[in-house]
């Protein structure tokens, strides 16, 4: 009963005409964009690869053997488990944690400072200034953060520190993975910043006066009036910048060093160097439904639920 009076709701607002078009662009979304890929993503991985078909194997066959070779690796090896590639996922999920967990600390104070300012203009120039860099393309500022943080006196941070004399020989800021997470973290910090923004701007000042008043520290309003009010824009900013971090691939590629090798780029590597589509599939899906357990996981923990982020 329910969903004949939502859509029947829909239609008396919108009307026949325009909530057609608009239940029409929601659905091709939907089905085009995001559930058939993935259906196909799917079905590719569950096949075998048609160019090193084993004895036996049909191209048109189901097969786990995919998923098996990110756990048990190739057939015949010595390992009992497929070392490399487990430990590069496992890594790229800790480090995609890492890098929301630094946004977090980095964007909250910041959100609550623009939502809570008086001052319409400057925030408006704020927001403005923090938009204005990425006009430029990703690549282009992964490229940028690369000359920033270069490993050599001609790095703009090794150049300056070297010339301050606070240090003898330049820093190696691309094996360390500093580059690569600060690159990360700046990629889509703006995801993290406006949720909260928007939903910090929503809290009324009277009940933070009324909190003060009473004799309440700020670490105490912060945990007990701002932070409950703020958990939607949290964490819609955390499921974005860590779904995101976990699939990137721009920012690892280019600031990335010999050892921080990203799952991404293993998935990239099946799929253009190898032609295993199959595998590169396989690999794909395993990142997708680990990232989508792990976001649930911490929903559940904390208490948010889908209608929270969608707020």
């Amino acid at each position: 009963m329910k969903k004949p009076m939502i859509f029947s709701e829909f239609f008396r607002n919108n009307g026949v005409v325009m909530g057609s078009i608009l239940f029409f662009l929601v659905a091709f979304w939907i089905i085009f964009l995001i559930l058939l890929p993935q259906i196909s993503m799917l079905d590719y991985s569950l096949h075998p690869n048609p160019i090193n078909l084993d004895a036996g194997e049909r191209a048109d066959e189901y097969t786990l053997k995919n998923y098996k070779y990110l756990i048990f690796g190739p057939e015949g090896s010595s390992d009992a488990f497929n070392k490399v590639d487990l430990m590069v996922f496992v890594r790229t999920i800790i480090a995609a944690m890492a890098v929301t967990i630094m946004n977090l600390f980095l964007c909250y104070p910041l959100a609550y400072f623009l939502a809570q300012s008086k001052g319409g203009g400057f925030v408006r120039l704020l927001v403005i200034l923090l938009i204005v860099p990425y006009w430029i393309n990703e690549i282009l500022r992964a490229f940028a953060l690369r000359i920033i943080f270069a490993p050599s006196e001609n790095g703009l941070i090794n150049g300056i520190m070297m010339k301050m004399g606070l240090i003898d020989q330049a820093y190696d800021f691309i094996n360390t993975d500093i580059a690569l997470y600060a690159g990360l973290g700046y990629a889509y910090i703006l995801l993290m910043l406006f949720p909260m923004y928007n939903v910090i701007e929503s809290l009324d000042r009277n009940q933070i006066e009324a909190a003060r008043d009473m004799g309440a520290s700020w670490t105490r309003i912060h945990r007990r009036v701002v932070i409950p009010h703020a958990k939607p824009g949290i964490a819609s900013g955390m499921t974005m910048v860590f779904m995101l971090s976990a699939g990137a691939l721009a920012a690892p590629q280019v600031l990335g060093g010999t050892s921080s090798l990203w799952f991404t780029q293993l998935v990239y590597q099946w799929f253009n160097d190898t032609l295993n589509w199959q595998q590169g599939a396989a690999y794909a899906i395993v990142l997708l439904v680990a990232s989508i357990a792990i976001v649930l996981t911490f929903m559940k923990i904390f208490k948010v639920n889908m209608g929270d982020i969608g707020k």
